[in-house]
């Protein structure tokens, strides 16, 4: 077994259980509160990147993203509209009288944006999940399908990769290992779906996996792609074995936002 392997699996051993814990029994508040937490976490590893030694822009992103994300987490109390149509004004306005050149001013206010949107606004969707009438089985169940995907997919890649699923923007992804990940994943789903429900068909389980898995994987090219503009190779060193925060939950962004609308729109 390689270091890295073994660094992975021993952050595993300690993560999971706590993340069982806190998903399956801890209070609506303590999840939320962990899951913002995450956010600002994540939020400042992204522009930690995206402007490494500038603070002020830093900071400006970092709040620009953690008040996007309030307007998640305090949903039913907010006119949602009207809140992100304010920030947005507010961060454009900013952005007319920051320092630098026209093009450098216009590249920060995209960058901000998208990482305030990104980190801030699509991450916390994990909460909308969890509020649903049977959000913790419904997050379980997402997460096995994105962890046991991604599982399958490394070791089928590293055994029959060879044929690059997207070179320019990560050389270690391989089409067999894309193939991998979506059989993990409408596994999981499958198995999943025997655990932790009993209202839904097998057809519309292995389909939602099958999106899933799509999804975790668009989701891990995307923050791929961000690491190469930005020209890093992991977002912090935070996890041994696993790079940053981001590294870790690139995957599992894009599901959380369609497993949010799905449910509001077929399972209210």
């Amino acid at each position: 077994m390689d270091a890295n392997l073994s660094l992975r699996i021993g952050t595993a051993a300690v993560v999971i259980p706590l993340l069982v814990w806190l998903i399956g029994w801890s209070p609506p508040w303590l999840f939320a509160a962990v899951l913002f937490v995450l956010t600002a976490a994540a939020l400042r590893e992204y522009f930690a990147i995206a402007f490494p030694r500038r603070w002020q822009d830093q900071g400006i992103g970092i709040a620009f993203g953690l008040f996007l994300s309030t307007g998640i987490f305090l949903d039913e109390r907010l006119d949602f509209a009207s809140w992100l149509g304010t920030l947005f004004v507010m961060l454009l306005s900013i952005g007319l009288f920051a320092p630098g050149t026209l093009n450098e001013r216009f590249n920060r206010l995209l960058f901000t944006l998208l990482g305030g949107i990104y980190a801030g606004f699509l991450f916390p969707h994990w909460v909308v999940v969890f509020r649903h009438a049977h959000g913790r089985a419904w997050v379980f169940w997402v997460l096995f399908v994105i962890m046991i995907g991604d599982t399958v997919a490394y070791f089928v890649g590293r055994t029959f990769g060879h044929r690059k699923l997207a070179p320019e923007i990560s050389p270690g992804k391989t089409v067999a290992g894309a193939w991998g990940y979506l059989g993990g994943a409408m596994f999981a789903g499958i198995a999943g779906a025997m655990l932790l429900f009993d209202q839904f068909s097998w057809f519309e389980m292995i389909v939602l996996a099958l999106i899933l898995g799509i999804l975790g994987q668009l989701g891990d090219l995307f923050e791929s792609w961000l690491k190469r503009v930005f020209s890093v190779k992991d977002s912090s060193r935070l996890l041994p074995g696993h790079g940053g925060l981001l590294d870790r939950l690139d995957s599992l962004i894009f599901p959380a936002v369609f497993t949010s609308t799905y449910l509001k729109v077929f399972h209210p």
